[in-house]
């Protein structure tokens, strides 16, 4: 009986079974019909063309690549003369956005009026000699090829230097005669090179985690770090030594940067080592930049109102439209407002990295009651945030200092006594006037991760010939160091310079003396140099044209625009180039970023690159992956592909 139920029940399974199949083989066979169908409707009116390839997005503007775009100049903006320009801050990008207005925008100068807290241009950019303390660098700027912005804007900016030439000209003349390129990356035990060689020494695991998190979608990014994304297989590798040095970076900021960093400057992997990627200016980047554009903008007959710090950009929300009405702001102290019409454009750097910079000097630290140097740029932004989402969040860049300080210091030397021993380590004399150091010297085995450079001097147009301005920085602020056991916070210049003279091999006995009589030194505490890292997610970074505003636009490294990176001049240009596009309808396309990423040639020859010379054919697979190698390689053996893999060493001979 026991067995009859059971025949039953073996019937009944495969009767069962046999009605699932039926209607899964019915459902399979409707779906099917109804994608076909899909398919059909979607396709019955497809044409290929390229009518609408540069339509204009929702803000007003369109990328475009290639020079044809790129040499051409764009028609007169219509109505542009009823409208006037009020632009808060006058750093890079907020002189970029001028210069826009004027050569793109077509815009009378009379009619842009720069609103700045400070008495001077120039925001982060700058550069300065100042009689009480000595010469003062905050930071230097390192520049590439693909600053598609950038050059865009300086080859219509005069030298004023070379009669005739622009900014862009002089800048390709001194970097074709006088290339770029490091000798010593970083050193060790005082001095000693520590002989990083080009090599960044990953295993493959750490590669893998690397190209895992180039993979990866920005949207699953949000709010990550990168310790959330590495392990120590990257972070005690020569390559996270170079990355962490060079752009900054530390283990909490954001995997997403990280990613677009990576993305960005992919082309440039094989000359991150030795910073042979790199080009610099002739002089200090206030001199060098700043400068050039200010004078072609006062030629031009823009209005600059120093002393006129903004508090707040108060809106008017009708109709879906999102109009600024008003510029409330303080002039040389004094309570003032401004009124606008939806014809008064207004552009705003929202946010500052060198925001409340303390200055300190050779004899105290930047502390205490040391100068604070302050523009509220972060209380406008906090001001004008309140008033919409779409504004963005600016607590989350500026809410935790101890996560986005460093400190910078300029050391400046007095005679010849400190110049044997940085000629020792960068192999080239300090004061030809040719590159030096070709980017920052590490110190390895530095508690505050000390590193510095030297730039073509003299760095300054007047300074002395016979001087060498040194720039410093220390990653970790907070730690005690290896000469001076201090946090490099609390040191006076004197001390800093004692803490680089240690590490840069001078004798112990004669450093205190060195330091005393032999250098001058400026240090400068930044609270938030770094504030653009912190983790984040989408609108957090407000868009450069908020949805709905109608004459309002963000500037600067607090603004967001897809796939470029923050930290750098590049950046601050990109976004005045589209917010002076888009609000004023311009008909022109904003330059593309650079397209390495989709660059096949790029992305092979920066795996081998990275793997120290190996193909990433080697890469041991799991189990019988092995095994289909070879004959995946024969059938692209006598192909295009196999070209392309060979000039890019990805395919080698005993591979096939």
């Amino acid at each position: 009986m026991a067995k009859k139920k059971l025949n039953l029940g073996v019937v009944s399974a495969v009767a069962a079974g046999a009605g699932a199949t039926a209607y899964l083989m019915k459902k399979s066979k409707e779906t099917k019909e109804t994608e076909a169908k899909k398919s059909a409707a979607a396709n019955k009116n497809y044409r290929n063309t390229e009518r609408g390839k540069n339509a204009k997005n929702s803000r007003g503007i369109y990328y475009s690549n290639g020079n044809y775009e790129a040499f051409a100049r764009p028609e007169k903006p219509e109505g542009v003369e009823n409208k006037n320009a009020y632009i808060v801050g006058s750093g890079l990008a907020s002189l970029a956005a001028a210069c826009f207005l004027v050569r793109d925008g077509q815009m009378p100068g009379s009619q842009i009026h720069i609103l700045e807290a400070m008495d001077i241009a120039g925001g982060a950019c700058d550069g300065i000699y100042d009689a009480t303390r000595g010469y003062i660098m905050r930071g230097g700027r390192e520049m590439e090829n693909h600053f598609e912005c950038l050059w865009d804007l300086f080859h219509s900016i005069p030298s004023l230097e070379k009669p005739g030439a622009s900014v862009l000209d002089e800048f390709y003349w001194l970097n074709k005669h006088d290339p770029n390129y490091s000798l010593c990356r970083a050193t060790v035990n005082r001095g000693e090179d520590a002989h990083t060689d080009g090599k960044f020494n990953l295993s493959q695991k750490g590669c893998m985690e690397i190209m895992k998190l180039f993979l990866t979608k920005d949207e699953d990014l949000y709010d990550k770090t990168i310790e959330d994304v590495f392990d120590d297989e990257v972070f005690n590798s020569t390559f996270w030594l170079y990355w962490r040095t060079m752009f900054a970076f530390e283990n909490w900021h954001s995997a997403l940067e990280m990613k677009l960093y990576f993305q960005r400057f992919i082309h440039h992997i094989a000359g991150l080592p030795d910073f042979s990627a790199l080009k610099f200016t002739k002089y200090n980047q206030y001199e060098s930049l700043i400068l050039p554009m200010q004078k072609y903008l006062e030629a031009a007959g823009v209005d600059f109102r120093f002393n006129t710090e903004v508090t707040n950009v108060v809106f008017e929300f009708k109709d879906g439209k999102k109009i600024a009405s008003a510029i409330e702001c303080k002039v040389n102290g004094k309570e003032e407002g401004i009124l606008l019409t939806e014809n008064d454009l207004v552009f705003v750097t929202n946010g500052s990295c060198t925001e409340g910079t303390i200055y300190g000097d050779q004899n105290h630290a930047p502390n205490g009651d040391a100068e604070v140097r302050t523009s509220g740029c972060w209380n406008l932004w906090k001001n004008i945030a309140k008033q919409d989402p779409s504004f963005g969040h600016p607590e989350k860049f500026c809410s935790d200092i101890s996560k986005t300080n460093w400190e910078s210091a300029t050391i400046t030397t007095l005679d010849e006594k400190i110049i044997p021993y940085i000629t020792n380590i960068c192999k080239r004399d300090p004061r030809s006037g040719n590159v030096v150091t070709g980017g920052i010297v590490s110190c390895r085995d530095s508690k505050w991760l000390l590193s510095w450079t030297i730039n073509r001097q003299g760095q300054f147009k007047e300074q002395d010939p016979e001087k060498v301005c040194v720039w410093v920085y220390g990653l970790f602020t907070d730690v005690p160091g290896d000469y001076v056991k201090k946090p490099m916070k609390d040191c006076t210049g004197k001390e800093i310079t004692e803490e680089w003279l240690y590490h840069i091999g001078v004798p112990v006995e004669q450093i205190p003396e060195l330091a005393e009589n032999s250098a001058v030194c400026v240090p400068t505490m930044m609270p938030y140099i770094t504030a653009f890292f912190m983790p984040r997610t989408k609108g957090d970074r407000p868009a450069v044209i908020p949805d709905g505003c109608v004459n309002f636009a963000f500037l600067g490294q607090f603004a967001d625009t897809p796939r470029d990176t923050v930290f750098t001049t590049e950046y601050s240009v990109r976004t005045a180039m589209e917010a002076v596009y888009g609000l004023l309808g311009v008909d022109r396309g904003v330059p593309e970023v650079w397209g390495s990423v989709y660059d096949i040639r790029d992305l092979l020859d920066s795996t081998v690159k990275l793997m120290d010379g190996k193909s990433p054919l080697e890469i041991q697979l799991p189990g019988p992956l092995n095994g289909l190698k070879k004959p995946l390689l024969r059938i692209i053996k006598g192909t295009v592909i196999e070209k392309v893999l060979r000039d890019h060493d990805v395919l080698k001979d005993y591979m096939l």
